[in-house]
């Protein structure tokens, strides 16, 4: 990501480079994975298949075998052709670490407004392609340059990317809610009975109309907040 990690695994990922089997003739990997990952921002990761793919590709499934051991490490790939398109702009000018790493996590979250098919994908992975790679490298580099102890940079490289990749599956995967289901939720709380919901009530329009923008803003702004107050001295 990415500059994120993400998912439950400790584990890298496998199949973060795919290797053309000995013997076999070469193929364009990076158009494959490039129709892959525009059938899944269609039909989304469960629906996607590798029957589909060599359909999509005029080809055989074979030929795919050829290439990957099977859909998931396809996916793998996927993932990172997806980290490869956050672009971090001023990072290097970032005067400070709170500004890099707010730099990193908006731009992680607009890449991945615009693949909300990719998001389950995220959560099964660590993404350890060259990609994910090269973000992580850049981003903790800076951190460290900007002053900030190696296991806190660590941390806080985590922390936010967990935070910027947390927030779009809840808010912007498959089956997340959109406008229509917030109007029905404001309409919900004001059905309730207001001696138990006092506080629901009163903050019900709140809960149901921040912009996503601003509530992920928000957050961001939480959560450097809160590592600003695990530096040594502090």
């Amino acid at each position: 990501m990415n500059p994120a990690t993400s998912g439950p695994s400790d584990s890298p990922a496998r199949g973060a480079q795919a290797v053309p089997r000995r013997g076999r003739p070469p193929a364009d990997v990076n158009h494959i994975v490039a129709v892959a990952l525009r059938l899944v921002d269609e039909v989304g990761a469960e629906a996607f298949s590798l029957r589909m793919l060599a359909t999509a590709l005029g080809s055989g499934t074979a030929t795919l075998y050829r290439h990957f051991a099977g859909k998931d490490e396809l996916m793998v790939q996927v993932v990172d052709r997806v980290l490869g398109e956050v672009e971090i702009t001023g990072l290097e000018d970032a005067p400070g670490w709170q500004e890099a790493l707010t730099a990193m996590a908006t731009a992680l979250y607009e890449t991945l407004r615009r693949h909300p098919q990719v998001l389950p994908l995220l959560i099964a992975q660590v993404p350890v392609g060259p990609n994910a790679l090269v973000h992580r490298e850049r981003v903790l580099s800076l951190l460290l340059a900007r002053g900030l102890p190696v296991g806190l940079a660590a941390r806080a490289f985590t922390a936010v990317g967990h935070y910027a990749v947390g927030f779009a599956v809840q808010q912007l995967g498959p089956t997340s809610p959109g406008p229509e289901d917030g109007r029905h939720l404001l309409e919900f709380y004001r059905r309730l009975d207001p001696a138990m919901y006092p506080a629901t009530l009163q903050a019900a329009e709140a809960l149901t109309t921040i912009p996503l923008d601003a509530e992920f803003q928000f957050g961001l702004d939480l959560v450097i907040g809160g590592l600003e107050r695990l530096l040594p001295g502090r």
